[in-house]
Parts: C-alpha cells; structure tokens; sequence
C-alpha cells in the first residue's frame, strides 16, 4: 500500500474521531443543560405557607408589634395567647417583653422563625368585583349585623357587587379581579387575592377596631388588621399607603387604604379573614350573586 493511501486514510479515521467527539460532548452538553434546567425550576417561594400554631419557645416583642400581629403571625387566636401570657384587655404589649408559646414560667429563650405572608394560587375562573355608588358618589351599604356566618356556601361564581352585603354583615375590600383563592391543603395562600390598579381604595369589609397597621410581618407588605369581634379578625395585604391608625374604629365600606404592591409583585390586595387565630376562606363569608 502506498505512503498516500495510508495518509488519506489516517485522515479519515482522525476525522471521524472528531465528530464523534463533538457529538459526544454536545450530547454531554445537553444533559448538563437539561440537569441545569431541571434544577432550576424547583425555585422555592420565599413566601412561605402557613405553618400550624406554634406552640413552643417565645417571641421578644419588638417595636411596631401588637399582640394581635404577633397572633396573626404564629396562628394564634389573640385571647388565647393572651390568657397564656397574663395579660389582660386591651392587650398593651411592650418592646422587649417575651410572649411564650409553650406557657412556660421560665427557661432560655428558644428561636422562632417569623411566618411570611401568602401568594397568591392562580385561578381558572376570572371574578370581576364591582362596587357601585349612590347617585351621590358615596357606597351604599347597611348596618352591620351583630353576628357573623359559621356555615359555609359555595364559592363566588359570577360576578359579585362589592357594596352587596352578605348575611353575616361582609362586603367585598376592593374592586377588581380575583386571581387568586383560599386554599386548605397546605399550600400558600391563606385568603383571596384581588388585581387592581395602583391606589384604588381598599375598603373595611365589616365593621370593626383596627389593631394593626403596619409593614412588620414578612410576605404582606403594609398590611392593615381589623378585629370584628372576640371571634373573627380581617387581613388587608400589599397596600400602597394605609389611611386608618391602630386604634381606630371603622365602618364596613370605609377606606382603610390605598391598593398597592408592597411585599410582593404586582398590585393587588391580599385579603384574609380569621377564625379564632384560623385561616378561613373568605368566599363563604362574602356576598355572592
């Protein structure tokens, strides 16, 4: 065989090496990028779910915080945590005082990893909520009834007025869409959520005594809580600018705040309601159509 022949097919062989090797590491290239991706979509939300009643360690109270915020935010009816504290109406709480979890009298403090607020779970449905106005611009509304629903109804089908009363006394908090749902199977979110336009009103869905209003719990921005009564407490999340100061008595259908989107992505209102410390789910307290 001559000198040439055996150059062209060395050539050819060192040729084929090379394509081989290219596709061999284009097809490792492919996997690292599929392993790459696949990692990347398990992305963990910082808005945590709702985790059960804590119920051991303590809390140092820290400046801006109310008993009924540190309730909220550890799953605590407020009457209970207050009797497991000693400390009596109207719950006047300090910076630096511990609020025990576990009842204990004394002991080392033991960490407790602050809850974070709800996001919201996408719906196939789109609610549209509109309040309408008397001729003279103001929202028609009723008194509020005393008592408040403990049986539930189906969910909000069509869309709902938010100046209509339910039987128990609650008005829809915003105009706007509903993008997102309670939901009870441990995921995110805790309440409803509403899609508006930066600045609308917020509005009080029931008659009430504001006792918190601020930005100190995590994951719901500037956030307004109003308690109803010894059994039920409202949550009003991701406002612009709150109108209302703790304290103060509201009527249903005033406005609290301005709809913003502080604590999250995009402006909308997250509304919750609570039973004895609970999450509930808001539609089977507000008016349907």
């Amino acid at each position: 065989m001559s000198l040439t022949v055996i150059r062209q097919r060395a050539g050819l062989s060192s040729l084929k090496l090379l394509v081989i090797g290219l596709a061999f590491g284009t097809f490792l290239a492919g996997c690292s990028s599929s392993s790459s991706s696949s990692s990347s979509a398990r992305v963990v939300d910082r808005a945590a779910p709702q985790r059960p009643t804590v119920t051991t360690g303590q809390y140092v109270v820290r400046k801006g915080d109310t008993l009924f915020s540190i309730a909220f935010r550890y799953g605590w009816d407020y009457k209970a945590l207050a009797a497991r504290n000693n400390i009596p109406a109207p719950y006047t709480i300090r910076p630096g005082q511990a609020i025990r979890f576990d009842g204990r009298s004394s002991g080392a403090p033991t960490t407790v990893v602050a809850q974070s607020g709800s996001s919201p779970s996408s719906s196939s449905k789109t609610t549209i909520i509109k309040r309408p106005v008397n001729a003279n611009g103001t929202v028609a509304i009723e008194p509020v009834p005393s008592t408040l629903p403990s049986s539930a109804v189906e969910p909000v089908p069509t869309p709902v007025s938010a100046a209509e009363r339910s039987t128990g006394g609650w008005s829809w908090p915003a105009n706007g869409i509903l993008i997102g749902k309670f939901a009870s199977n441990g995921s995110l979110n805790k309440g409803v959520d509403i899609a508006g336009d930066l600045g609308q009103p917020v509005f009080a869905a029931s008659d009430g005594s504001v006792v918190y209003a601020g930005s100190g719990l995590r994951g719901y921005g500037e956030l307004i809580i109003i308690k109803h009564n010894d059994t039920y407490v409202s949550a009003y999340g991701h406002n612009r600018r709150l109108l209302v100061r703790e304290g103060q008595q509201v009527k249903v259908g005033q406005t609290i705040a301005e709809m913003g989107s502080t604590g999250t992505d995009r402006v909308k209102l997250h509304f919750e309601i609570r039973r004895q410390g609970k999450p509930v789910d808001p539609l089977q307290f507000l008016p349907r159509r």
